[in-house]
C-alpha cells in the first residue's frame, strides 16, 4: 500500500497552525490522520521480528536501540506520523477537548517514543484529566530519555510535585534539587523550589546521600541517563566523519548540556578508545586472514611438487612391474 500522505502535508498544517488558522489546520490535519491510521492498520502491522516509527533523526534511532533493547527490526516510516497526532493534539488541547488531545498524544508517542516533548505534554494532558499516577509514570519515563536539561528538569520538577503532594517531602526535596542541577532557569524547576523554601524550608537541611535514598527507593536516579549522551556523542562522531562538522557539534553540546562537561568528556575518551580497540580488532583480524591465506598458498606450492614427485615414482613402479 502506498504511503497516503507526506510530511509537506505536515508542513502546510503546521503553517496553518502559526498562522491562527486552528480550525483549517484541524480539518487537513483530522484528515490526514484518518488517512495514516488506515495506512498503519494495513501496512504497518506490529509483529514479534518487525515494528514501524517515524524518528526524526539517526540519534533516536540509536536511542531507542539503547534505551529500549528492542530486539525487533525497526522500520521507519515516509512521513512523520508523530508530528501529525501531536499538531492534532495541539488544536484539541486549545479546544480543551482532554481526551481527544490524550488519545492524540499517545499515537504521537507510539511512533516516535523517544521523542520527550510527546510524553510531557502527555503526562500534561493526564494531569488535567485528574489521572495523577499516569502524570507522574509519563514523567519518570522522560528521565531515561531525556535529551536537554529543559526536559529533564521539567520531569523532575513534576515528580516533585507529586511526591509532595502525597507527603513525601524527603523524595519532593530529592527532586527540587535533580531539577535545579539539570536546568536552574526551568519555569516547573524554580517554581518547585520557590514551594519548597517557602512551606518546608528544614527540607533544606537533609544531605543529597539522605534525598538521593529515597528517590532510589522510588526507582528514580538523580540525573540524566549516560547512555543518551552516548548516544548523542557516537553520532556526532558518524556526522564528523561525514564531514558534517554543524551536526557533530551541536550533538556534542547536547551531550555537553546533558550530563555535564566532564562527564562528557570521559565520555568522549571512552568512545575513542573504544573505537581505536575495534579498529586494532578488525586490523588483526585482517592480518590474521592475510597470514592464513599466504599460509594456504604456500603448503599448495610446495604440496604440488611432493604430488608430482609422487606420481612420478608410482609411475616408476608401475613401469617396472610392467617390464
Amino acid at each position: 500500500m502506498e504511503m497516503p500522505i507526506a510530511a509537506h502535508d505536515i508542513d502546510y498544517a503546521e503553517n496553518l497552525l502559526a498562522e491562527g488558522e486552528l480550525e483549517t489546520a484541524a480539518v487537513l490535519l483530522e484528515g490526514l490522520a484518518s488517512e495514516a491510521g488506515e495506512y498503519a492498520d494495513t501496512a504497518c502491522i506490529a509483529t514479534d521480528a518487525r515494528q514501524w516509527f517515524s524518528f526524526s533523526s539517526p540519534f533516536e534511532y540509536l536511542a531507542y536501540r539503547r534505551v529500549e533493547r528492542d530486539p525487533r527490526e525497526l522500520t521507519q516510516v515516509e512521513a512523520p506520523f508523530d508530528r501529525l497526532y501531536a499538531d492534532l493534539a495541539y488544536i484539541y488541547i486549545q479546544r480543551h477537548e482532554y481526551e481527544s488531545a490524550r488519545d492524540a498524544l499517545k499515537q504521537a508517542v507510539r511512533w516516535n517514543p523517544m521523542n520527550c516533548a510527546h510524553r510531557l505534554n502527555l503526562a500534561e494532558v493526564f494531569r488535567a484529566l485528574g489521572d495523577t499516577q499516569e502524570w507522574a509514570a509519563l514523567s519518570a519515563s522522560v528521565l531515561d530519555r531525556a535529551t536537554t536539561p529543559q526536559a529533564l528538569a521539567r520531569a523532575f520538577a513534576n515528580l516533585g510535585q507529586y511526591f509532595l503532594a502525597g507527603e513525601n517531602l524527603t523524595a519532593a526535596e530529592g527532586c527540587r534539587r535533580a531539577a535545579i542541577r539539570a536546568c536552574d532557569s526551568d519555569a516547573a524547576a524554580t517554581a518547585l523550589a520557590a514551594q519548597l523554601d517557602k512551606e518546608h524550608p528544614e527540607l533544606g537541611e537533609l544531605s543529597d546521600e539522605v534525598v538521593n535514598k529515597q528517590l532510589e527507593e522510588h526507582g528514580i536516579g538523580t540525573g540524566a541517563n549516560a547512555e543518551i549522551a552516548v548516544c548523542l556523542l557516537m553520532c556526532a562522531t558518524d556526522a564528523a566523519s561525514e564531514g558534517d562538522r554543524n551536526e557533530a557539534t551541536r550533538l556534542t553540546l547536547l551531550a555537553r548540556d546533558l550530563v555535564g562537561a566532564p562527564a562528557c568528556e570521559a565520555l568522549i575518551r571512552l568512545i575513542r578508545e573504544s573505537d581505536a580497540e575495534l579498529a586494532r580488532e578488525r586490523e588483526e583480524a585482517a592480518a590474521g586472514k592475510g597470514a592464513a591465506s599466504a599460509e594456504s598458498d604456500d603448503a599448495a606450492t610446495d604440496a604440488a611438487p611432493a604430488a608430482s614427485a609422487g606420481s612420478a615414482s608410482s609411475d616408476s613402479v608401475d613401469f617396472k612391474d610392467g617390464e
